[in-house]
């Protein structure tokens, strides 16, 4: 089974954009999008996809399942898109965020795609309670698909961190049973919502949580780390969007702090804030077999 490799044109407009990340956040994120896109055209799609199944009523509540024939028992990655709150689409071209499950396939495990709520329409904690959906949801389907609902597995990148991270942190809104999750990925993840002066992205914030600052807080993972948060892998890009390093090295000190155990975590050298993600089921997919080890780790 034949991956793509990242070419060297691309690597060449990483190196270029990374330095000048902020500068262009959004033209900077569609070049990354549209570069890898016509890599990942050729990496290999094993299994099939069960497209857009309702988990609620309204029409961005729902989720693809991406698996394969004959598996049974395997642990489900739930991926949550980034977009800034505001935008995003599980689907923002043919191949992402496929790739993101088209890898969880490969390795033996369920890939969901999940698209929720947006800002404004959607206002904190709408997408919290998304997520909490999804999960149920997955809970009661997944073994007809060969999962196992006992291993559910939360995945963010970006402002799909932020939800994610909502859900798997703060046991209000958790089942008289528990969370449901196993534990919890963050790539790239805003695990802090704030409208600091650095962060060029805090009118999206506002559009969620209006200028609350205590909503802002309640929705941030970090305000709810305990000794018992589920576990996490926690990674970052070299060039992120402003303050996306420094809250995640935040998160990381603070479970550090309260569970006297560093979580696993990571740093991608060269790569930016989309690239992290983008570069998932390519021969140089420095993310994919983190997940997999943290996934199969002994408990």
């Amino acid at each position: 089974m034949t991956l793509p490799p990242i070419p060297s044109s691309l690597w060449q407009a990483i190196d270029e954009v990374g330095p000048r990340w902020a500068t262009d956040i959004r033209n900077h994120a569609m070049r990354m999008v549209d570069g890898f896109s016509a890599i990942l055209a050729n990496a290999p799609k094993v299994g099939e996809v069960h497209k857009d199944i309702s988990y609620g009523a309204h029409a961005r509540q729902v989720l693809d399942v991406y698996a394969r024939a004959g598996v049974l028992q395997v642990p489900v990655v739930i991926f949550a898109h980034g977009g800034a709150l505001i935008d995003g689409h599980k689907d923002r071209t043919s191949e992402i965020h496929a790739n993101v499950c088209w890898f969880m396939t490969r390795h033996d495990m369920i890939g969901i795609n999940l698209e929720y709520r947006l800002a404004p329409e959607a206002k904190y904690p709408d997408v919290t309670q998304d997520v909490a959906a999804a999960v149920r949801w997955t809970r009661a389907n997944i073994a007809r698909f060969g999962g196992d609902p006992t291993q559910i597995y939360l995945f963010g990148h970006s402002a799909g961190a932020l939800h994610v991270g909502s859900y798997a942190y703060d046991r209000r809104f958790h089942p008289e049973d528990g969370s449901g999750v196993a534990g919890l990925i963050v790539l790239s993840g805003r695990v802090r919502a704030e409208t600091l002066p650095d962060n060029p992205l805090a009118r999206n914030v506002i559009a969620y949580f209006g200028d609350d600052q205590d909503a802002m807080a309640q929705g941030s993972m970090v305000t709810h780390v305990a000794p018992d948060s589920v576990p996490t892998l926690i990674g970052v890009a070299e060039y992120e969007n402003p303050l996306i390093d420094v809250h995640s090295a935040e998160l990381i000190h603070r479970i550090a702090q309260v569970q006297r155990r560093a979580p696993p975590f990571f740093s991608l050298t060269r790569h930016n804030h989309m690239s992290s993600m983008a570069q998932i089921n390519t021969a140089d997919d420095l993310v994919g077999p983190r997940i997999v080890a943290f996934v199969r780790r002994p408990t």
